[in-house]
């Protein structure tokens, strides 16, 4: 059994006894190293991964060589190249392991299987998609709408504990700016 699993699961929908055996059942275990990739463009995205234990990011890499990346996850996310997924096609980003990290994967057959055999798993991933893009519509928002030092400050005030386990160039990735940007705005101690 996973138990950060089902918990989060039962955050949305209800589950019997008997559905939390058979979702645990569609899932496998895997372990990564720190820094260690699970997806580099031009492969298939295996499915979607449950963060149990750790941190992971998933990036691209810019015309100038530069590392942008797009999504982290951390405990009790998911993270997957969704389009992918859903297109059935290789896919242009990266995702890596940032710590050491126990990940739950449900490949696409296993996805399959599962709605069938526990309706209410399509449910939670309708809200858990859904969540998604409302904060990527969020980011999306801050980054036309907030200067630098701006989207900073937001951010460190809603993730304080995760801004201090992710690397400072990987935190300006994310942010959009450069990691001497970032290098002044902590010297300011904003």
């Amino acid at each position: 059994m996973y138990p950060e699993l089902i918990n989060h699961v039962k955050r949305y929908v209800q589950l019997s006894l008997a559905d939390e055996e058979t979702i645990c059942r569609h899932f496998e275990l895997k372990k990564f190293k720190k820094k260690e990739l699970i997806l580099e463009p031009g492969k298939h995205c295996a499915g979607n991964y449950f963060v149990l234990k750790g941190l992971v990011r998933q990036y691209f890499v810019n015309n100038k060589l530069n590392e942008q990346i797009i999504q982290f996850g951390l405990e009790n996310w998911w993270i997957a190249d969704q389009d992918s997924l859903l297109n059935h096609q290789p896919s242009t980003t990266y995702i890596q392991t940032i710590e050491a990290s126990e990940l739950l994967l449900l490949t696409e057959k296993n996805r399959v299987a599962l709605f069938e055999a526990v309706p209410q798993m399509e449910s939670y991933f309708r809200v858990m998609m859904q969540k998604a893009f409302v904060a990527s519509q969020r980011r999306i928002g801050y980054i036309f709408n907030q200067n630098d030092e701006e989207r900073y400050r937001h951010f460190t005030s809603l993730f304080p504990a995760f801004v201090q386990r992710v690397p400072q160039y990987m935190l300006a990735s994310y942010l959009g700016f450069t990691p001497q940007f970032l290098s002044r705005l902590r010297a300011k101690k904003i």
